[in-house]
């Protein structure tokens, strides 16, 4: 019974700790945008919000920033935002000119010290993408292209939830 208890634990602990079981807190952080202002963590409460890290340079990232923009079209008037932070190797000129030339609607960041990444549970895949909930906890967390349907229905609940 004992070895039973110490598996169960053992797969709980692992499951929590992999993101499986419940949600966990978004770091508290703070994103540098392109217009020279900042936004926190704490900011986006309230909100359901759409953490996107992407780099220029990442064609996965620039296929998908279409549809993230429609999404972001979709759903703000109900309370939904989303933040593009563009990776610390992004040159800040790259990223400017795309963010100007696509008419990005959302607020984009560069992490020019990587610490907003690292916060993030160090990322450096791109694109990695986090759908944090009203109440600040991470929901989600796609590595690679969103399924945006899927997506869209998970939006769509957690705009829902008071």
């Amino acid at each position: 019974m004992t070895i039973f208890r110490n598996l169960l634990a053992f797969v709980a602990v692992s499951l929590a700790l992999t993101g499986c079981l419940n949600s966990s807190g978004a770091p508290q952080s703070s994103f540098t945008l392109l217009d020279g202002s900042s936004r926190t963590t704490a900011d986006l409460k309230g909100k359901v919000a759409l953490i996107n890290f992407w780099a220029t340079s990442c064609t996965t990232c620039v296929a998908e920033m279409p549809m993230l923009v429609s999404t972001y079209e979709k759903f703000r008037s109900r309370g939904y935002e989303t933040i593009a932070v563009a990776m610390s190797y992004d040159p800040p000129a790259y990223v400017v000119n795309f963010a100007q030339t696509r008419k990005l609607p959302f607020p984009v960041a560069i992490d020019n010290t990587g610490t907003v990444a690292k916060a993030w549970g160090d990322v450096n895949v791109t694109p990695t993408t986090f759908l944090v909930n009203k109440r600040g906890e991470i929901v989600k967390r796609f590595v690679g292209k969103p399924d945006f349907a899927e997506l869209h229905q998970l939006i769509d609940r957690l705009l829902s939830e008071s």
